[in-house]
């Protein structure tokens, strides 16, 4: 497998990114400060303490933390991270449930203030929701590449794309990312930003809120984050839900792109399908079929990108960048006039020639933006999503050090379909001059927990394919496997049979018949409205997971 070399610990600042110290820990802290009193003090055997205040009136309900851990876990009494915490108090809490929606670099106290309440509900007031932003995340001691979108686009320039779409361009691509090591230097917590030093602070975490074992569901990247926790922490496992779940094996070598470059394209076809069974419902659907159209857009798209109003223009690599955002909620992104059938329609006009078609490819494209706009962490100074998802991927997984690998491996991914080059590229260039973690952990993934870990995995997920949940579930020997027969990143609050089997196992530790598979909601295009739908005293809602994109939307013109 690739290893890259050692690198020197020396660190470099970027000139025209310099930081306050006030920014390590953004404004939620400042209450912390000024109203320790105002809830009891609970601290862990470590001596971890949390003192828990008001988050703000923007959070009625919601109580906000910092928890101190070390930065280095070699040297735990030297320098310390302050981490992020949210939650809202289940009414007859009897343990904490601590969540991760994924990423890496999603934030867990910006989806619990959103969705905390919620699932605090469903769970009848048994736990405690708990968020908290991993280390050089959102608020905790965030990592920060650049000091904004604007500086992020004039360091790269041309090369500030998802990935490249052909061979030629891959060298100026290479040699532009893998100098981001450096471009991120001069910050301490570059360095200690892997999965195994999460799941340490998770553990520490446990015990400041004083639980004896950990209750945890984790989303996407969160299902590695509680697979590594499982593995160092294995008696402290009370009850572990991992949906939307990567290969640990794939992952923490930097393989994952064996899935990916087979997933998404699985998933778009389950989209056409259902397009044209769903007829005038599906905007896409026409003569000729809707696979035939998404060939044509592709083919058009790859000889020259369409011309919009403003002289902008939509290339190759923003379908393909949209079409994998298109896989992640299927409910809410597959029909109606802010969908990725909408902007496919509105494209197939486009490449033809139809008057008014780039108007709309605009106005589909901003309905979209509107409606899929990430929240940023509470008071966070802006984003950094792709600065820590790059520093936790980097530290945690091998990749190729040289270029020469590196096309090899962008010319197998693009063997399995369009979508394939998207997934290896930007993070394989970025992580091939950054080190790996000096604490990563990379298996075994075998230990035998205290209790049994519920497995969750779709049949159609773009993201993260079943295949990933089937391996996590062979090497965990005391787990359960739970499957849904649908599309969609993740499964819990999408399908009712899910998120009953996850309530019951949460609640009283009741695993699903061996071979449970869920069957799927009702096709998204004909009741987008109702596919959600479980207990009308409660109706299913979903916390919108991490999207694909971490780039930022930026201005290109047509050549001549």
């Amino acid at each position: 497998m690739f290893r890259r070399p050692a690198r020197s610990r020396k660190l470099a600042r970027h000139p025209s990114f310099v930081r306050a110290g006030a920014i390590a820990l953004p404004a939620l802290a400042f209450s912390f400060a000024t109203d320790a009193a105002a809830k009891p003090t609970e601290a862990a055997p470590g001596g971890t303490q949390l003192h828990w205040v008001p988050c703000g009136e923007l959070y009625p309900g919601a109580e906000c933390a910092v928890a101190s851990v070390p930065l280095d876990y070699d040297a735990p009494q030297d320098d310390s991270v302050g981490i992020q915490l949210a939650r809202f108090r289940g009414a007859n809490a009897e343990a904490s449930l601590f969540i991760n929606p994924g990423g890496p670099g999603a934030s867990g106290v910006d989806v619990v203030l959103g969705f905390g309440p919620y699932l605090a509900e469903l769970l009848g007031g048994r736990f405690d929701v708990v968020g908290f932003d991993p280390r050089g995340v959102g608020s905790s001691e965030p990592l920060y590449c650049w000091a904004n979108d604007e500086d992020l686009i004039q360091f790269f320039g041309e090369q500030l794309v998802a990935f490249p779409a052909s061979s030629e361009r891959e060298r100026p691509f290479f040699d532009t990312w893998s100098g981001i090591f450096e471009y991120c230097g001069g910050q301490r917590i570059r360095e200690h930003m892997g999965t195994a030093d999460v799941a340490r602070d998770l553990e520490r975490l446990r015990q400041a809120v004083g639980d004896d074992q950990l209750h945890y569901l984790g989303f996407s990247y969160g299902s590695f984050l509680g697979v590594t926790y499982a593995n160092l922490f294995p008696d402290r496992v009370g009850a572990l839900v991992l949906d939307g779940v990567v290969d640990p094996l794939l992952w923490s070598s930097g393989m994952q792109i064996t899935s990916h470059r087979e997933s998404t394209q699985r998933e778009l076809e389950e989209f056409l399908r259902l397009c044209d069974e769903a007829g005038s419902a599906c905007a896409l659907a026409g003569g000729g079929g809707a696979r035939a159209r998404f060939e044509l857009i592709v083919g058009a798209l790859e000889q020259a990108p369409l011309v919009l109003p403003d002289g902008s223009v939509y290339p190759y690599e923003s379908l393909v960048a949209d079409t994998i955002d298109g896989m992640y909620d299927p409910e809410s992104d597959w029909a109606g006039p802010a969908s990725l059938s909408a902007l496919l329609a509105a494209l197939y006009d486009g490449v033809f020639g139809l008057p008014g078609a780039p108007q709309r490819v605009t106005d589909v494209l901003a309905a979209m933006a509107e409606r899929q706009a990430p929240t940023l962490p509470p008071f966070a100074p802006h984003s950094n999503a792709l600065d820590s998802r790059l520093a936790n991927m980097c530290s945690d997984a091998e990749y190729p050090a040289t270029f020469d690998d590196f096309s090899s491996v962008a010319a197998f991914a693009e063997h399995g379909s369009i979508f394939g080059r998207f997934w290896w590229s930007l993070y394989a260039a970025s992580c091939s001059s950054w080190p790996l973690g000096e604490d990563r952990y990379a298996g075994p993934w075998t230990a035998e927990t205290a209790a049994p870990v519920l497995v969750v995995g779709n049949h159609f997920d773009g993201i993260t394919d079943y295949a990933g949940a089937e391996s996590a579930a062979a090497l965990l020997p005391s787990s359960r496997l739970l499957g849904y027969a649908g599309w969609g990143h993740g499964a819990f609050t999408r399908s009712a049979c899910i998120t009953e089997h996850v309530t019951r196992y949460l609640l009283d530790g009741t695993l699903p018949p061996e071979g449970t598979l869920c069957p799927a909601n009702p096709s998204p295009f004909l009741a987008p409205e109702t596919a959600l739908t479980a207990d009308p005293a409660l109706p299913l809602r979903r916390p919108r997971l991490y999207p694909s994109r971490t780039l930022p939307s930026w201005p290109t013109t047509a050549g001549p």
